[in-house]
Order: structure tokens, then C-alpha cells, then sequence
């Protein structure tokens, strides 16, 4: 089981994710995720800094940390010769340590450069398209491409690592899933779906599936359920809300009728170790191999200690 850390780029500043990812590697994460976003969720997280950045110089920091996308769409805000170019250039700069995790986005971030959002079905086409063309850069030499939706004109790469940066894809459905086994090289999910598992398998996947895993550390639950609720809220309302609206005013609305129960109830809450292996264990029994914590509390040092002291050799004993 590898455990990773979320870097919540909607709720830190860019100086305070580099020093989390410098801490998280002391306290004895594997890796550390980091979402790529345009706008926050809420307005109440108030951040939203450049992945690629940020992760650039968290590559310089760090000796050992794993580095991944958690994840980036390369297919309207992006054209994938870019996320090609950055995610080259990145595992060079992270000496071989940077996974690049794909998924076709939300309106959210992608809306913002003004050539719409698609449905479902097509943002799957623009994902099969972005990858097939980040695979063919990533080959090397001048490439084109003309797809349905998306070209690419005598293009180069020049600066490719040996080896290539892993591609995770991320999955809310079956059908992604198999998209994920075919186009990708591991599975990436927010839910312990064996369904998703299943798909992913049976499509041919056979590289590692990630997670992510809702947690908010407090010293007592109440504070941490609360401080979940106020910026995290959104998170209960389900992909099919996350993906399709536009913005954090959005979201507000979404989450009104979100109670701190209804966290609780998703959300490994306060200081309580049980807790937090109850909520692991369905993503373990699934066959997840890589879980990413996200921490939702108000005090990102002291669950950092709480995984080095506490947390940390439950979960591997689990897994």
C-alpha cells in the first residue's frame, strides 16, 4: 500500500503546498497529488494556484516524494502538446518521480477560456484524442495529428525522460474505466467502487488504482467535522454536480442543504485512529494500492504529526 498526500491547491497558497510536500515527505507520505484547478470549489477555500509550478519546485525540495497531477484535464483549458511538454519536463526535473493523472475535468476550471464544455460523451472523445496525442509526442520526433475534435501540427517534444512518466486516468464510471485500461497505464478514482475495479480489470488494466480518501484531523471530531463542512461541503454532492457547474457561486448554492452530519458520515473526522482505518477499509477490500489522503481540517501540521505518530502504521497494516 502506498499512501499519499493531497495537496489541496483550492485551499493554500503556493509557498504553504510547497511546504506541506516538504513536510509530508518527513512524516513519510510516498507521494504527494496535487489538483489542478482554475477556481476553487468555494470561495471560502480562496486559492487556486498554477499546478505545474508549484510542483516544479516542490521537485527541487524533495528527495524521494512521489509527484502526481490529481488531475489535470488535457484537453480544453490545455491542448495535450502542452500537458505533454510539462509532464516531460517535470519528470526530468523530479529525477523520475512525477505520475501524470489525466481526466476529462470540470466545467469548473475548463469553461474559463471561453470554447465551451461538452457533455459526457464527448469529453470521453477529447480524452481518447489528448492521450493518443500525448502518447505520440512522447515518442519522440516531429508528430500531427487530426482527430474528431482535437490536431496537433508537425510538433516535438524534445526534452523526453527515460522512462516515460507513468499516465493514471481517472475514473467515475465503467465505461472510464476500461478508457482507463486502454489509454492508460493505472486507474484513478475518489470512490471505493468495485465496480470500477472490476471494469478496470477486466478491460485489461493491471497497473496501480488510486484513491482519494475524505479526512479531517482535529484534536476533538466536532471541530473537524465543522471545519470539513465549511470548505468542503461540495464534495458530498456527487460527480455528476462537481463536473457541470461553473462556478464557486455555484457550488455554494449546490451544498446549502449539506449538513456537518452528512460529512461526518463521508469524512474520516478528528483524532480518533478507528476512524479513520473504517473509512480505508472499503478501498483496501476493493484493491486499491494507492490511497491519497485529503485533509479537510483547519490544522495541516498537526495532522501531518498525527500520520507520523499515529496514522501511518495502521494504514500499512491494513494494507
Amino acid at each position: 500500500m502506498q499512501i499519499g498526500y493531497k495537496l489541496i491547491a483550492e485551499a493554500f497558497g503556493p509557498a504553504e503546498l510547497i511546504a506541506q510536500a516538504v513536510r509530508a515527505e518527513q512524516a513519510g507520505f510516498d507521494f504527494a497529488e496535487m489538483s489542478d484547478h482554475f477556481h476553487p470549489w468555494l470561495d471560502a477555500q480562496g486559492h487556486s494556484p498554477f499546478v505545474w509550478t508549484v510542483l516544479g519546485a516542490i521537485a527541487a525540495r524533495t528527495e524521494r516524494l512521489g509527484l502526481a497531477t490529481g488531475v489535470t484535464c488535457p484537453t480544453v483549458r490545455y491542448h495535450p502538446a502542452i500537458i505533454a511538454q510539462a509532464a516531460a519536463t517535470l519528470a526530468l526535473v523530479a529525477d523520475g518521480r512525477f505520475t501524470l493523472g489525466v481526466g476529462s475535468g470540470e466545467r469548473l476550471n475548463e469553461h474559463v477560456v471561453g470554447r465551451g464544455f461538452p457533455d459526457a460523451d464527448g469529453r470521453q472523445e477529447l480524452l481518447v484524442e489528448a492521450l493518443e496525442i500525448i502518447r505520440l509526442l512522447w515518442k519522440g520526433g516531429y508528430r500531427s495529428y487530426e482527430g474528431r475534435h482535437l490536431s496537433l501540427s508537425d510538433a516535438r517534444v524534445f526534452d523526453l525522460p527515460d522512462p516515460l512518466p507513468p499516465i493514471v486516468v481517472a475514473a467515475g464510471g465503467p465505461r472510464a474505466a476500461r478508457l482507463a485500461a486502454e489509454y492508460g497505464d493505472g486507474l484513478f478514482t475518489t470512490e471505493p467502487k468495485t465496480e470500477l475495479v472490476e471494469a478496470y480489470r477486466k478491460a485489461g488494466g493491471s497497473g496501480p488504482m488510486y484513491a482519494e480518501m475524505a479526512v479531517s484531523w482535529a484534536p476533538d471530531e466536532k471541530t473537524a467535522v465543522h471545519a470539513a463542512w465549511e470548505t468542503t461541503r461540495w464534495a458530498v454532492t456527487g460527480w455528476k454536480v462537481m463536473s457541470e457547474l461553473p462556478n464557486p457561486v455555484n457550488f455554494e448554492a449546490a451544498s446549502a442543504t449539506v449538513r456537518e452530519e452528512d460529512v461526518a458520515k463521508q469524512f474520516a473526522c478528528g483524532p480518533n485512529v478507528e476512524r479513520y482505518l473504517e473509512v480505508a477499509r472499503p478501498y483496501v477490500e476493493a484493491g486499491f494500492d494507492h490511497l491519497v489522503l485529503m485533509n479537510a481540517g483547519p490544522d495541516p501540521e498537526g495532522f501531518l504529526a498525527f500520520f507520523e505518530r499515529e496514522l501511518a502504521p495502521a494504514l500499512r497494516d491494513l494494507g
